[in-house]
């Protein structure tokens, strides 16, 4: 905690000019161990009690409803916020979604919006210059997807349909997906995010940020979400390949949220890679592998945002000692 920072005058310390700044980060540690507590343990108890029983079932209808489900998880990370703010009595007069100067900061939304959209081509492109025998310009994967809901299409038919698609997901994704993205952005980077920013230096501070999102997801993954089940070191793999991917990815979205001083354009972020991601599986034949790509989960398919993540760390690195430097 920065003990120059003043409680009159910074928005993160309003409503608490009573206390000490001491007394305030001992809060503060506090409610960042409150609503993990929370957003872990209703995550875990659902996914374990109720989702896994139900996509296990056996039945059709319950394994439907189970993967719905799925999507209601993205919730409780929010859930927790409130929870959270209402049993410290924190109050909601700094929440991180009101965009602090919308104007100055509109290439922050915008990269939210596009920015995977580009880095995820790229990543797809980098994916099939390294293995070109995987590349299918028949679309393969997508008919055999179509095929399955007993939709028959031809080769032009294809490539009619994933450019229409492409559009759509480029511009519509991100309204699409805002509402349960939302769900998970307002809580690891609209809420944890600027209290760790005040506990810990840039580099730990995106790794724990990361590493905490990608152990939140571990029931998923067990359940074979992204990954899938038939992999060297299940679980383990699977786990440790989505806390880095949670890192690179949390890195983007979270110098975006403290650019713009809003969760908002980690939520356009978020929700464009939620829409787009899969685009490259397309051009394969079998689905490509999600430890190496074409999808962003693999090193490959992920290269650009690897790459991007790589330079953001060292702009917040050197935003931070500019910022430490302006204030001695």
């Amino acid at each position: 905690m920065d003990e120059n920072r003043n409680p009159e005058n910074d928005p993160d310390l309003q409503g608490v000019k009573e206390i000490d700044i001491e007394e305030f980060a001992e809060l503060e540690t506090r409610r960042i161990i409150i609503f993990l507590v929370l957003t872990f343990g209703i995550t875990y108890l659902f996914e374990i009690g109720v989702i896994r029983p139900l996509v296990y079932s056996g039945n059709v209808t319950m394994n439907g409803i189970g993967q719905a489900s799925i999507a209601a998880m993205m919730f409780i990370p929010s859930i927790g916020v409130l929870l959270t703010r209402f049993i410290t009595k924190e109050g909601f007069k700094n929440v991180w979604i009101r965009p602090a100067q919308f104007k100055g900061n509109m290439r922050y939304y915008l990269a939210g919006w596009f920015g995977p959209v580009v880095l995820t081509i790229i990543g797809s492109l980098f994916y099939f210059l390294i293995f070109p025998d995987k590349f299918d310009g028949n679309m393969t994967f997508f008919a055999e997807t179509y095929k399955a809901a007993g939709i028959e299409m031809s080769v032009d038919q294809r490539r009619i349909t994933i450019a229409v698609q492409v559009l759509i997901l480029i511009f519509a994704g991100p309204i699409i997906n805002a509402a349960t993205c939302f769900g998970e952005e307002w809580g690891w980077r609209g809420y944890l995010l600027p209290k760790m920013k005040e506990k810990l230096p840039v580099i730990p501070m995106l790794l724990v940020n990361g590493v905490i999102w990608g152990l939140w997801h571990a029931p998923l993954t067990v359940m074979g979400h992204n990954y899938g089940t038939e992999y060297w070191g299940y679980p383990i793999t699977g786990i440790l390949a989505m806390c880095c991917f949670c890192i690179v990815m949390g890195t983007l979205f979270s110098y975006i949220t403290l650019k713009a001083g809003s969760c908002i354009p980690a939520v356009m972020a978020h929700a464009s890679i939620n829409g787009f991601a899969a685009i490259g599986i397309y051009f394969t034949e079998a689905g490509g592998n999600p430890f190496i790509g074409p999808v962003p989960t693999g090193i490959a398919g992920g290269a650009a945002f690897i790459a991007a993540a790589a330079v953001i760390m060292v702009l917040m690195v050197k935003d931070a000692r500019q910022e430490m430097s302006g204030e001695l």
